[in-house]
């Protein structure tokens, strides 16, 4: 039997799908394109905003639209959010618990042909655990070691959707990190719903796990997929200032850079405890890339809320702003807030900090200009190899390297979003 996937939003679900591929695989299942004709359709959803409803919707009827007798499965944060869900057609609604049984549950339609509606009223508080030994990428593997998220900002829906913190055994990260390493893969990424919270449901904390994570050997480098501000405490930086294997990019949402806006979001933190220690990450690591989030059109922001936003972003010289809108997400504090900005103001603001974050993109990769660096080879053509570099530069090589190889090259252009090299 054909299994056909798609992923929508963050790399918590791109983990769990590489993993529910890998469980199809072991039974015996064809992986595929979705766009071809399948006999199972798994979309891995997402809430994340109202774009993200649309899409995932959009998928699951294009699914239900493909082939008549297929199986079609919804699973994820947009089932999560609307468990009362009903769309003709959809055999099997999975929210964020249970996805490592999608086998087996496919496997029971498939006998019966009855609707399957695994829904919870809550998560739990134990980990799913999932591993993953090989990955459909051959240079990057990302590693799921935290669920959940208890931070409540007003104007986020994962908290409900995601459950409660939840950590994956400290010891279970080690051996699957091991594994991958043996099986070649060069860079692991830690990635979460909460990442730097690692921990707080067990005897142990992020700052533990980095520091058992740096000793394992071969291990070429290690990225943190994202991290609050307020998790950077003194032992993290210190692994940080010591670890090369620790990579000079560090992803720290801000998610607005009015203090008004901070305090109406239940953001943890005050501008000036994020100016700090932004200024204590480039003591340490001078070079370092420091990409961030930011939303616009947060209910009242005013013009001069916005600007005291975009110019503390400039003054931050983030590497990247990936900026978004504010969607309203029913259930949240922030969607029963007055004066919603409307969509041209918001769309305006988004233009203008887009615009910024282009500008503080290449000012930074103009920095690399004329140093040798090392890049991870992800891609390599007849004529050109593309990977990235420790600090997230996005390198084009006109020469022809293996993928996995590690390369020394010397920065010798810009064009943007390349870093031209030799």
């Amino acid at each position: 039997m054909k299994v056909g996937m798609m992923t929508l939003g963050c790399k918590v679900n791109a983990y769990e799908s590489e993993y529910v591929m890998n469980l199809f695989q072991e039974r015996g299942y064809e992986i595929v394109p979705f766009t071809d004709s399948c006999d199972v359709y798994i979309i891995n959803t997402c809430s994340v905003t109202n774009m993200a409803d649309v899409k995932s919707r959009k998928m699951i009827h294009q699914a239900i639209r493909r082939k008549k007798d297929a199986c079609v499965v919804a699973m994820g944060c947009f089932i999560e959010a609307n468990k009362d869900l009903s769309i003709e057609g959809v055999d099997i609604l999975v929210g964020n618990k249970d996805k490592s049984k999608i086998v087996d549950l496919v496997e029971t339609f498939f006998r019966e042909r009855n609707e399957i509606r695994d829904l919870y009223e809550d998560l739990g508080t134990k980990f799913e655990n999932m591993e993953i030994h090989s990955f459909s990428s051959k240079t990057r593997a990302f590693v799921k070691i935290q669920d959940g998220c208890e931070n409540y900002c007003t104007y986020c829906i994962i908290p409900y959707v995601r459950g409660k913190c939840r950590s994956k055994d400290p010891d279970r990260v080690i051996e699957e990190i091991t594994s991958l390493v043996q099986n070649g893969y060069k860079e692991i990424v830690l990635t979460g719903i909460h990442t730097g919270n690692y921990g707080r449901d067990l005897d142990t904390d992020f700052a533990d796990l980095l520091e058992r994570i740096i000793q394992i050997p071969n291990l070429y480098r290690v990225r943190i997929s994202s991290i609050e501000i307020t998790e950077l405490n003194d032992r993290v930086l210190a692994i940080l200032k010591n670890s090369k294997i620790i990579a000079d990019h560090l992803h720290v949402p801000l998610q607005s850079g009015s203090e008004e806006i901070m305090k109406r979001m239940n953001r943890k933190y005050h501008k000036e405890d994020y100016r700090k220690k932004i200024a204590e990450i480039r003591a340490i690591r001078p070079q370092i890339s420091i990409s961030t989030d930011v939303i616009v059109g947060f209910p009242g922001e005013t013009e001069e809320w916005f600007q005291e936003s975009y110019d503390f972003c400039k003054e931050m010289a983030f590497s990247k702003i990936h900026v978004f809108p504010y969607s309203m997400r029913k259930g949240t504090a922030a969607a029963k807030m007055p004066n919603q900005i409307d969509g041209k103001t918001k769309k305006e603001r988004v233009n203008r900090l887009v615009e910024l974050s282009k500008e503080l993109e290449e000012a930074y990769m103009r920095q690399s200009l004329g140093k040798e660096v090392e890049v991870l080879i992800e891609r390599g053509e007849e004529k050109e190899s593309i990977g990235h570099t420790s600090n997230f530069l996005l390198v084009k090589i006109p020469e022809r390297h293996q993928q996995e190889e590690v390369v020394s090259v010397t920065i010798q252009d810009i064009k943007y979003p390349y870093c031209i090299a030799k």
